[in-house]
């Protein structure tokens, strides 16, 4: 097993663990996938102010999300497919998140399904909603979140319609995938991940088969989702959602300065700055970039978060610094699945914690609830409008 020191560690033994479709629909964005790089890169000038002689003994990542106690201001993202990165993704990834006392989302078009989760976890999670036409099957799910204990929904504004993914049309990624000469010879290369899934009954979206009208089996699902997404999303959809769940709520795909303020005027308890890993509107700005405008935009009448681009626990400081309360992690935890399955995913936690321990006391802090702008050069990072 080579030694794992970073993030880019874990994704480059993912990258050869995990068959090429699902690596694929994992790390990439769309079209030209600048906004997904952007995400990434535009941390790099943010550059960190280096204090010395201050104590730097009792530190703490201790902090709150909605309320919530976390060990550090991460959450794991909701993802799609994550069980097909590794057999049962979703319950090793919320089981290591669990001990490692951090939020897990489990997304609408997982793998696992609520009940997995909630039967395999003791600790309340978070779960994640498209704004389906069928209103009923959301009724059904927000139940289904209410009887498993979720301690907050999730709403995911950005995916209306879908961005055009390149590499998944060319892999030929659907539900179900396609059993194309090319994926079968992928397939071949990958014994370990064979052998997980052949392990588990865990192969079809667990939320939904079963549970939606018409959907009895994968090979119904393809038609079904592609019906489903509503493109009429509005904010009374978002007030609907709200009484229909009656918890914490959370908003996720906010990206422009009025969106966060309808956001902050909807009642919800927190949004999030995210442009979907750059899957959705490629040529958007970086999330990171986006956030410092977003945070003057709204003050405290909302929890502001991020996602997008964080690959360190630097990443997560300066986005705290930037005024983010809290931040989720999709594609590091991912990258931890499919290289170790729960170890990888304790690992990545691991990293990004002891990442930003390390770089907070060097900013002269000791306390993640304390950091602010203070920690940063001036001139090297966005600024609000």
């Amino acid at each position: 097993m080579p030694v794992i020191t970073c993030i880019e560690d874990l994704r480059r033994l993912a990258e050869k663990r995990v068959p090429r479709m699902f690596y694929d629909y994992a790390d990439s964005g769309s079209w030209t996938e600048s906004t997904y790089r952007a995400n990434e890169s535009d941390f790099q000038p943010i550059k960190l102010r280096q204090r010395v002689a201050v104590n730097m003994e009792g530190r703490s990542l201790r902090t709150k999300m909605v309320g919530q106690d976390v060990a550090m201001p991460v959450a794991i993202a909701p993802t799609g497919l994550t069980g097909m990165q590794h057999a049962d993704g979703e319950i090793l990834a919320a089981r290591a998140a669990e001990k490692f006392g951090v939020p897990f989302t489990l997304s609408t078009m997982s793998i696992c399904s609520i009940e997995d989760i909630a039967a395999h976890t003791t600790s309340p999670f978070w779960f994640q909603v498209y704004m389906m036409r069928d209103r009923d099957f959301i009724v059904r799910l927000i139940e289904r979140a209410r009887a498993a204990k979720c301690s907050a929904l999730m709403l995911t504004l950005d995916l209306q319609i879908l961005g055009q993914r390149h590499k998944d049309l060319k892999n030929g990624l659907s539900a179900p995938p396609r059993p194309t000469i090319a994926n079968m010879i992928n397939l071949a290369t990958k014994p370990r991940w064979c052998l997980g899934m052949l392990g588990t009954k865990r192969r079809s979206f667990g939320n939904i088969v079963g549970h939606a009208k018409g959907v009895g089996d994968m090979s119904s699902l393809s038609s079904w989702t592609a019906e489903q997404f509503d493109p009429a999303l509005s904010w009374a959809d978002v007030e609907w959602v709200k009484k229909q769940w009656g918890g914490k709520l959370i908003l996720k795909g906010i990206m422009d300065e009025e969106d966060a303020r309808l956001a902050a005027d909807s009642g919800a308890d927190a949004l999030i700055v995210s442009n979907h890993g750059g899957r959705q509107l490629d040529g958007a700005p970086s999330s990171i970039h986006a956030l410092p405008g977003i945070v003057e935009a709204v003050g405290d009448r909302i929890e502001v978060w991020m996602d997008g681009g964080i690959r360190s626990g630097q990443d997560v400081l300066k986005a705290v610094a930037l005024g983010a309360k809290g931040t989720l992690i999709g594609r590091p935890f991912l990258y931890g699945l499919g290289a170790m399955g729960e170890a990888g995913v304790s690992k990545c936690l691991e990293l990004i914690a002891n990442e930003m321990d390390i770089s907070m006391a060097f900013c002269g802090h000791t306390d993640i609830r304390n950091v602010g702008r203070d920690v940063l050069i001036p001139g090297t990072y966005p600024r609000g409008a």
